[in-house]
């Protein structure tokens, strides 16, 4: 079954992290320092260290200042210890969120997602009030244009789950999380270069959503996205003009 058109979110997002540029190093300290003190700082046998360093590598971010970091995580460098909360919520129409956040303080970061979503007309729900309406997964998107056939034989191969048209021609690849890395590079050394390659929480259902109600929406979005404390905001409204 064809999936939903992605391809007009993925670009309004993208454009948007273009914007917020400066705020991506420090997201990306964050999830360094977290996978690191977690899983060791030995790149070879930490999958999520080794995904955090190359958006590290992709956002221009200096080696010494990736070194550094892990490092500090690792405890050879005193550094702040990050905790990881999610937090789950209603946006417009019904429509789920999940907003998963970093911080060295959980009361000032509750307080402030709280208050994204009851200024802008959402509210905050209870842990595991939305989460079953997304899947944990890895998941790489290659623009409209490419041959569907081509990465369903190279992904299907190197393991992926399921391989989803969407609507406008781009071309969703799932995989379970353990398998994502080995998709992408199998995917890359065949010059399939996916435009979006993470582990998301990818919503199973989409809520339509258009006109006011699509930009009252994406004011929750971006507000949520805009504080220092969060790492990625997932929902399962599908935005339209």
């Amino acid at each position: 079954m064809a999936g939903h058109s992605k391809w007009a979110n993925i670009q309004h997002r993208k454009g948007r992290q273009d914007e917020k540029r400066g705020k991506v190093w420090t997201r990306v300290i964050r999830e360094i320092m977290v996978a690191a003190r977690q899983g060791g700082g030995d790149l070879s046998i930490n999958p999520r260290l080794r995904l955090a360093v190359e958006k590290a590598k992709a956002a221009n971010m200096p080696a010494d200042t990736i070194k550094r970091n892990i490092d500090k995580a690792t405890g050879n460098l005193e550094g702040v210890n990050y905790e990881e909360i999610r937090y789950e919520g209603y946006g417009i129409g019904g429509a789920a969120v999940i907003v998963d956040t970093m911080t060295d303080n959980r009361v000032r970061t509750v307080a402030e997602v709280r208050h994204v979503f009851s200024k802008y007309g959402g509210s905050m729900g209870t842990e595991g009030s939305v989460a079953f309406q997304f899947r944990h997964c890895g998941q790489l998107i290659l623009a409209p244009g490419t041959s569907e056939e081509a990465v369903m034989e190279v992904a299907l191969e190197a393991g992926a789950e399921d391989i989803v048209p969407d609507e406008d021609g781009a071309i969703e690849v799932l995989t379970g999380p353990g398998q994502f890395e080995a998709v992408k590079i199998a995917l890359e050394a065949a010059g399939l270069k996916p435009e979006v390659a993470e582990v998301t929480m990818r919503a199973e259902n989409t809520i339509p959503l258009a006109g006011d109600d699509a930009a009252r929406m994406q004011k929750i979005i971006d507000m949520l996205e805009d504080l220092d404390d969060v790492q990625a905001v997932y929902h399962n409204a599908e935005i339209t003009g």
